[in-house]
């Protein structure tokens, strides 16, 4: 049986795939922007500055996980939408 796939049809896929592992990350980090009520940088400087609360560090690390993830998935993003040639193995 031979099955026919257009290089958009993988692209949409692979699109999809990526916006699906993006969404819950971008939930995680609303979390703790709310909970905290700053984003990420400003939390980032405050902790470095403040007395050790491992509480607080533990989240520290958790955010920053999340949001260099958010990172790497839209970068492979818009590798994916601006990818000429594609090929299956």
């Amino acid at each position: 049986m031979s099955i026919t796939v257009s290089k958009e049809e993988v692209k949409t896929f692979e699109k999809l795939m990526t916006i699906s592992q993006i969404a819950p990350i971008k939930e995680r980090i609303t979390f703790f922007e709310k909970k905290y009520g700053c984003p990420f940088k400003v939390f980032e400087e405050k902790i470095k500055q403040e007395e050790e609360n491992f509480e607080r560090w533990d989240e520290y690390l958790e955010w920053k996980a999340y949001v260099e993830s958010l990172k790497d998935l839209e970068s492979k993003l818009r590798k994916i939408e601006s990818a000429k040639d594609i090929r299956i193995t």
